[in-house]
C-alpha cells in the first residue's frame, strides 16, 4: 500500500491537497506515512471530480478560450482562428493529468484493499464508480490532444497509445464496470457527502457509466462503424441509461478561487452570442417574440422578412457567413425560445440576468457606439439597446477598426449572469444527450430502445425542460432557421437555395431587396443537405449542450461537420489558418477550423520518447488543424 501512495503521490503532488474536504487534509497529512486502514478510497475519487472542475486559470483558458472558441459557442481570437498558447496548454495537460492520477490511486487503493481483505460494503463499488469517472477523464484528455498513455501511472515517462486503443479502452472499462456495479449496495451520509455528482447512488453512476458509453461508441461512427454499432447497440440495451433530468451528472459550483469556483465566471470574459448561435436560433421552431417578450419590447422587433442595416465598409463581408456584412437593428420576429433565456439583449438593465461585468466599468450599460471613416471621424454613431447580433471570428483588418461596435460588451448579447456568479451547477451529462445519442444511432440504422423521432422530441423536450420553457409548438414548426435547417422532424423538404429579404443601407437609409443564400456545408454530404434527419439531430443537440459542454459540441462537429460553422473572416490572411484564403471562404473545409490542441512543450522536454511516439500516432504533425482518429479528414 505505501509503494501505491509513494508512486501516485509523487506524481500527484500538491494538487491533491485542493480537496473541498476536511477530513482528507486530516487523514492525509502525510499520505506516504498512512497505514492501509486509513487510507480511503473516496478521498481520491472525491478530490478527483472536484479538482476536475477547473481552477480560475485553466477553466478560463481551456473551457472558455478553447472549447468554447472552439465549438462556437463565443466567438473568440484564438483557437477557431488556429491560435494557441503553450503555456494554457501546459496547465490544462497538467491539470488533467493530476485529475487522473488521483483516479487511479483510487482504483490502485480499491483494488489493494479488496486484495487485503480490508474493505467496507461499498468498496468494490468504489472502485468501480472511479474507473468510470476515469474513462470521462481519459476521453476529455484524448479528445483534446489525441493519442494519450493508457497505462500513465506505471513509471515517470510513460507510453502513448493510438487513439483507437485508447477508444476500446475506454470502452471495455465503460462495460466492465458498469456490469460490476451492486446497486443494492447500501451507503453511509459520510460516504454519500464524498461523492460532488450523485452522492454514491450507484443505480445513477450505472446510467451515466452507459450513456457515456453511449457517446463514446458514437464517436467512432464515422472511421470505425462496425465496432461503433455494437458497442452502442450493448449499451444501449441494458436498460439503464441516463435519461431523467434528477440523473444529470452535475456538481455545484461556489464562489471564490478554486476548483469549485464557476468555469465562466471570470469577468473580464465578455461571452458574447457567437455567429454560429445567433444563424442557428433565428426563426428555428417559429416562436415569434411577441410571444416571448412582454409589450414593452415589441416596438423593437423586426418583421419576418427584415435582414438588417449594411454596412459594407465596417462589417466584415469575407466569409461565408449568411448574414456577413449587416447589423440587426432590432430582436427577430422568431427566434428559438432558448435563446433569450441563454442571452440578454442589450439595454436589457430590468432583467436579473442582465450581467453588468466588468464591474469595475460602466461599459455594460453603454449601448452607444460608432463606426468612423479612415480619419477617425464619426460615420455613424448606433444605439444598440434592443438589438440582436453577433460578429463572426477572424480578422476583421480596416474594417474592424473603422467599427466601435461589434467587440464592445454593451452592444452584443451576453451570456447570462446566472452562469457567472459561481452559483450554477456544471452539467457534465444530460438527459437530452442520451436522447440525442439513440436519435442518431436510430437513424443510422442501430437497434435503439425508442425510435429516432420519439428520441428527438423527448432530447427537444429535456433541453426545454432545462431552460423552464414551454415548447408553444416548437416541435411541428417548418421554419427554417439562417442555415437552413427546422425543427419538425417530419419536415425534411430541403430550403431553396435562395430567399428574398427586405434590408436598409446603413448609411444612406435607402431600401432594398437582398438575395440571401442558405449557406452550402461541405463538410456534410459535400453541402447538398442541410435539413435531413441527422443534421436536425446535432442542431438540435449543440443548441442543448449550451453552455456546459463545449467539448462535446466540438466533438461533433469535427466528427461530422455538424452544425453548419461559419469560416473565419479573412479580411486579411490568418498566419495560423494558412489553408483559408480571400479565394476560398465560401467553402468549408476541415482545414479551415481546429481540430486538436498541440502538445504543451513540456511534454516533450520531459518525455521526449513518449512525444515522439504520440505524433508518430497521429498520423500528421504536432498542429492544430492535425484531425484526431475518429475525425473526418477531408
Amino acid at each position: 500500500m505505501r509503494n501505491i501512495l509513494k508512486k501516485s503521490w509523487a506524481l500527484v503532488g500538491a494538487g491533491l491537497m485542493l480537496t473541498a474536504c476536511d477530513d482528507f487534509d486530516e487523514i492525509n497529512v502525510n499520505p506516504v506515512a498512512a497505514s492501509a486502514d486509513q487510507v480511503q478510497v473516496e478521498y481520491f475519487i472525491n478530490n478527483s471530480i472536484i479538482s476536475a472542475q477547473m481552477n480560475p486559470d485553466v477553466a478560463e483558458r481551456s473551457f472558455i478560450l478553447y472549447w468554447k472558441v472552439a465549438a462556437h459557442y463565443q466567438e473568440g481570437g484564438t483557437l477557431s482562428a488556429g491560435g494557441y498558447n503553450d503555456g494554457w496548454t501546459g496547465a490544462y495537460y497538467n491539470q488533467v493529468a493530476s485529475w487522473l492520477n488521483a483516479a487511479n490511486t483510487a482504483i490502485e487503493i480499491a483494488e489493494g484493499h479488496i486484495s487485503s481483505g480490508n474493505t467496507q460494503p461499498y468498496t468494490g463499488n468504489l472502485l468501480q464508480v472511479a474507473r468510470i469517472w476515469r474513462a470521462y477523464l481519459m476521453s476529455e484528455m484524448s479528445d483534446n490532444f489525441g493519442p494519450i498513455p493508457i497505462n500513465a501511472f506505471q513509471g515517470q515517462n510513460p507510453e502513448f497509445s493510438d487513439v483507437q486503443s485508447v477508444y476500446y479502452f475506454l470502452l471495455e472499462e465503460l462495460k466492465d464496470a458498469s456490469a460490476k456495479l451492486d446497486e443494492s449496495v447500501a451507503t453511509t451520509d459520510r460516504l454519500r457527502a464524498l461523492d460532488p455528482a450523485y452522492a454514491y447512488d450507484f443505480i445513477k453512476w450505472k446510467k451515466y457509466a452507459n450513456s457515456l458509453r453511449l457517446r463514446l461508441a458514437m464517436r467512432l461512427s464515422e472511421v470505425d462503424p462496425a465496432k461503433a454499432r455494437s458497442e452502442f447497440e450493448a449499451a444501449a440495451a441494458t436498460g439503464a441509461l441516463l435519461l431523467n433530468t434528477n440523473e444529470t451528472f452535475k456538481v455545484q459550483e461556489r464562489p471564490g478561487w478554486d476548483a469549485l469556483s464557476g468555469v465562466m465566471s471570470r469577468e473580464w470574459n465578455a461571452q458574447f452570442l457567437s455567429q454560429t448561435l445567433f444563424n442557428t436560433y433565428f426563426n428555428l421552431g417559429g416562436v415569434e417574440s411577441q410571444a416571448q417578450l412582454g409589450s414593452t419590447y415589441h416596438p423593437y422587433i423586426k418583421p419576418a422578412n427584415w435582414m438588417g442595416q449594411k454596412f459594407e465598409e465596417h462589417f466584415a463581408t469575407k466569409t461565408n457567413n449568411p448574414t456577413a456584412g449587416y447589423w440587426f437593428n432590432g430582436l427577430p420576429h422568431a427566434v428559438d425560445p432558448r435563446a433569450y433565456k441563454a442571452f440578454v439583449i442589450p439595454g436589457d438593465f430590468s432583467n436579473p440576468n442582465f450581467s453588468h461585468y466588468p464591474s469595475w466599468t460602466t461599459d455594460a450599460r453603454n449601448t452607444k457606439r460608432t463606426l468612423i471613416d479612415d480619419n477617425g471621424g464619426v460615420v455613424k454613431e448606433i444605439d444598440a439597446a434592443y438589438t440582436w447580433n453577433s460578429t463572426t471570428n477572424g480578422s476583421w483588418g480596416a474594417k474592424g477598426a473603422k467599427n466601435r461596435l461589434y467587440t464592445y460588451v454593451g452592444t452584443i448579447p451576453r451570456m447570462s449572469h446566472q452562469f457567472r456568479t459561481s452559483q450554477s451547477q456544471r452539467v457534465f451529462f444530460g438527459p437530452w444527450e442520451t436522447y440525442f445519442l439513440l436519435a442518431e444511432g436510430a437513424v443510422r440504422g442501430w437497434s435503439t430502445p425508442v425510435s429516432a423521432q420519439e428520441a428527438y422530441e423527448a432530447g427537444v423536450t429535456k433541453s426545454f425542460e432545462y431552460w423552464n420553457l414551454p415548447l408553444r409548438g416548437y416541435l411541428v414548426s417548418q421554419e427554417y432557421n439562417r442555415n437552413g435547417t427546422s425543427a419538425s422532424w417530419n419536415h425534411t423538404a430541403e430550403p431553396p437555395a435562395t430567399y428574398s429579404m427586405q434590408f436598409e443601407n446603413g448609411y444612406t437609409g435607402a431600401t432594398g431587396v437582398a438575395t440571401v443564400k442558405y449557406p452550402d456545408n461541405h463538410l456534410y454530404k459535400n453541402g447538398t443537405v442541410k435539413n435531413d434527419h441527422l443534421t436536425k439531430i446535432i442542431t438540435q443537440k449543440y443548441l442543448a449542450q449550451f453552455p456546459w459542454l463545449p467539448l462535446e459540441a466540438w466533438n461533433d462537429h469535427r466528427r461530422l461537420g455538424l452544425p453548419f460553422f461559419e469560416t473565419p473572416a479573412v479580411e486579411n490572411p490568418l498566419p495560423n489558418l494558412p489553408s483559408l484564403t480571400a479565394s476560398n471562404y465560401m467553402d468549408s473545409k476541415v482545414e479551415f477550423f481546429p481540430q486538436r490542441l498541440r502538445y504543451p512543450s513540456g511534454l516533450q522536454n520531459a518525455n521526449p520518447a513518449g512525444y515522439k511516439q504520440a505524433v508518430g500516432f497521429l498520423g500528421g504533425e504536432d498542429a492544430v488543424t492535425t484531425p484526431l482518429w475518429w475525425a473526418q479528414k477531408r
